[in-house]
């Protein structure tokens, strides 16, 4: 069970998306498709590594022109509950080594539930400290989180009608 939000050390975000929790799922746990959402466009995303197991690495770059790739994350999942919820950190990195992100260290929480108009998405960002909190909100937690939310919905909810077009099923 998710803690509540503690408003000193945590961000979060929540949005109801109108695709099925297994679709939501499917794109965050494909690299592929992860690609498509997870950094804000116009910037590019590569997925580098994606073992979502705990324990498993979570890697990717960036880039502004497709040809040159900066790395982007560095981290590791902590807890990975098939369909429902995903734990990573940049505090550890893939190689299982502290690490010092910058600009700022956190634990990220996914949360997938069942809702009657698709999918109820929370995400949690914990960090340690309060100067932590209100660094990550100045740089555009808001916007950058948000920005990455809404892509990932458009991805899937665009996937889920055209499955719906083609008769195939889709959210309920």
């Amino acid at each position: 069970m998710t803690p509540e939000l503690d408003n000193d050390l945590d961000l979060g975000l929540e949005r109801v998306i109108r695709a099925p929790r297994s679709t939501v799922w499917a794109a965050w746990t494909d690299p592929a498709s992860l690609a498509r959402w997870w950094i804000p466009a116009p910037t590019r995303c590569r997925v580098e590594r994606l073992e979502p197991v705990a324990g498993g690495a979570f890697v990717t770059s960036m880039s502004e022109d497709g040809v040159e790739f900066a790395p982007h994350m560095d981290a590791c999942f902590l807890v990975v509950d098939e369909g429902e919820r995903i734990v990573f950190t940049n505090a550890v990195d893939s190689r299982w080594r502290p690490a010092t992100p910058d600009p700022v260290a956190m634990v990220a929480e996914i949360v997938l539930r069942d809702h009657p108009d698709g999918t109820d998405y929370r995400v949690r960002v914990r960090h340690g400290d309060p100067a932590g909190r209100d660094l990550h909100e100045r740089l555009g937690f808001v916007d950058g989180w948000g920005t990455v939310t809404g892509q990932l919905a458009q991805l899937v909810e665009r996937a889920t009608g055209a499955e719906r077009a083609n008769g195939k099923g889709g959210a309920r």
